[in-house]
């Protein structure tokens, strides 16, 4: 088995797939240009450890909202909240944990969505390669996914070693195994540590002279977050289009993950069109996904929940209908998770399978096996009598659909377009093509109004960036165009 990790650094985007013996498992955007609160891209902020001060504390909610220095105040809820209690329990109340006015040390850990702010949590974790620090929480813990008992057992007892030899640096920590660390050596885990515990120290003095809301942490780049949480000791390589973003890994490959170093590969051309990802991801975009075998499945998003229903279309089994609708089934199962993880899908999630007479057993163990490896939390309820599933996965990110896409103001939201920034990236990509096709020529890209205007609005951000892939003239101009269609031509 082949498991690559893919990172296509275009202008304006990080785009990063693992794909196992060529087919595509995951997928993750990341957009470094027009961020909404007028700084300079629009990266994640999960992770970030930020001092904010409290707006309003509000008992009905048992929530509070807190001033991060953000366009919407983050959300600390009672249960993220909980570490600020003096003494915690059942009858602990918001109110027990912050008051109004006061500031309070905080990390991300959802970035904002819709009209939602950030999500917030007072239990501050500092990732590392093998380890996560949980500052001021003492104690060992292990990664739900080390289920071994013999590994856990051999973890704890390397863990307990580690807090003896380092008393005095690892003073108030605590700490979680991650499953990188699964046949990690004791002066590799306490390399891990040190540094973390390096870290918090740094947030530490920023903080005393720090006035909110003020960032002290920033979690890694998107290359170097990919390379901690992506790169195992089963990828086989990493291939990657952008010498800087190559550099990049390397850098961080050599302070943090040494062995992963030699699996890095800078190619000269764009990774995804080389895999042939492009036209896979943008079938994301449909709501139906056609199977092997004939059938489909049709995902469809509300506003509170995703409705998958499966459908056998012209496919037959030569065992009869309860022969057929396991089969699809089956098949349907096998490709849900993977289309949740794609797709970037949280929440709740129903399945409306075809109805069997019979066990249904052999279809929850194939949509388990299909989410197995998700890395975010999921939960699969038993298949009721209609054939109905109810899935929760955590939400980790914008949905991919909505990340990509707007209501429509042609149809007043019945039907979905591109946003002008997706057109808008899918143009640099087409220019970058252009400029190795005619090296030298000016190139003339024309596209919507709204299309052009994004463009032009960034254009200080985007110049710099063309140019060092190779297109060192690009003009962009309004045209009568559909929201969608461009045109893009050297001169």
């Amino acid at each position: 088995m082949t498991i690559e990790v893919l990172i296509n650094a275009g202008a304006g985007e990080i785009r990063v797939a693992l794909v196992e013996d060529g087919k595509l498992q995951e997928l993750s955007f990341e957009r470094t240009i027009g961020g909404e609160d007028g700084t300079r891209g629009c990266h994640s902020r999960v992770g970030d450890v930020i001092l904010g001060r409290v707006q309003r504390v509000m008992a009905a909610m048992q929530a509070a909202f807190i001033d991060i220095g953000m366009e919407r105040a983050g959300f600390l809820a009672l249960r993220e909240a909980r570490s600020l209690a003096k003494i915690f329990s059942d009858a602990t109340t918001i109110s027990d944990c912050v008051r109004e006015g006061e500031t309070v040390l905080v990390q991300i850990i959802k970035d904002p969505m819709g009209e939602k702010g950030a999500r917030l949590s007072a239990g501050i974790t500092l990732p590392g390669r093998l380890l996560v620090m949980t500052p001021g929480q003492p104690g060992l813990a292990m990664s739900r996914r080390i289920e071994d008992e013999t590994s856990r057992a051999c973890l704890k007892h390397l863990g307990e070693q580690m807090l003896a030899n380092r008393a005095e640096m690892l003073e108030g920590a605590g700490f979680i195994f991650r499953t990188a660390a699964l046949g990690a050596t004791l002066e590799e885990l306490t390399q891990d540590a040190l540094m973390l515990a390096d870290t918090w120290r740094g947030i530490d003095d920023r903080r005393k002279s720090a006035r909110p809301p003020a960032t002290l942490y920033h979690d890694l780049g998107p290359i170097e977050r990919t390379m901690r949480d992506c790169v195992r000791g089963d990828v086989t390589s990493v291939l990657i289009d952008d010498a800087t973003a190559a550099n990049a890994a390397r850098a961080y490959c050599r302070r943090a993950m040494p062995a992963a170093e030699a699996h890095i590969q800078l190619v000269n051309a764009p990774v995804f069109e080389r895999y042939g990802l492009e036209d896979e991801i943008a079938a994301l975009a449909h709501a139906k996904v056609h199977l092997p075998s004939g059938a489909w499945i049709t995902i469809e998003t509300t506003e509170a929940l995703t409705a998958i229903d499966v459908n056998s279309g012209r496919f037959t089994q030569s065992g009869g209908l309860e022969e057929t609708s396991l089969a699809v089934n089956l098949e349907a199962a096998s490709e849900i998770g993977r289309q949740i993880r794609l797709r970037s899908i949280g929440g709740l999630i129903v399945v409306d399978f075809i109805h069997l007479s019979g066990d249904a057993v052999p279809v929850l163990a194939a949509l388990e096996k299909s989410l197995a490896f998700d890395r975010a939390p999921v939960q699969i309820s038993p298949m009721s009598e209609f054939g109905i599933v109810a899935i929760t996965r955590k939400r980790v990110r914008e949905p991919l659909a909505r990340l990509t896409s707007a209501a429509c103001p042609s149809c007043h939201g019945s039907g979905r377009a591109l946003t002008p920034q997706s057109v808008g990236l899918n143009i640099l990509r087409q220019v970058e093509r252009q400029a190795r096709a005619a090296p030298g020529r000016e190139i003339l890209a024309e596209a919507a109004p709204a299309v052009a205007s994004w463009l032009n609005t960034h254009i200080e951000e985007i110049i710099p960036e063309l140019a060092r892939r190779g297109a060192g003239r690009v003009r962009f101009a309004a045209g009568p165009f559909a929201p969608e269609a461009f045109d893009v031509r050297s001169l």
